[in-house]
């Protein structure tokens, strides 16, 4: 008995996609075209994931594009000058990531925090309070 619960959840792992997103996520991103959800999906994810790591950042937004357009191939992004805010200041962010099909789930992000974004070039980049 044990070995078939161990086969069948081996079998669901395989089967279930590596940081799924919740329905009411799911819904909205379901509304936007294929690339933008990509990077939604992805963006989402970032900021869950550097909430979640064990540092001082809480990230409530994540924009791809800030200081270098996103590289989209198939269900994949790169965003090496992407950004996100944490209690009021900006940092740079650099990842990619990859979903499913549907460019809802991710499947794969790594990501590099990089340095703090000076007042100074927050007008100049679109950024905000």
């Amino acid at each position: 008995m044990i070995r078939t619960l161990t086969l069948s959840s081996q079998m669901l792992l395989v089967a279930l996609p590596a940081f799924a997103v919740d329905a009411r996520i799911a819904r909205q991103l379901e509304k936007l075209d294929p690339n933008t959800r990509l990077e939604q999906a992805c963006d989402t994810e970032a900021m869950n994931r550097i909430s979640a790591d064990k540092s001082d950042f809480k990230p409530d937004k994540v924009i791809a594009y800030t200081f270098a357009e996103p590289v989209l191939e198939g269900d994949s992004i790169a965003a090496p000058g992407a950004v996100f805010r944490s209690r009021g200041e900006w940092y740079r962010l650099s990842y990619t990531c990859t979903t499913g099909p549907k460019r809802i789930n991710v499947r794969s992000l790594d990501y590099e925090i990089g340095k703090l974004v000076p007042h100074s070039a927050w007008r100049e980049h679109y950024l905000y309070d």
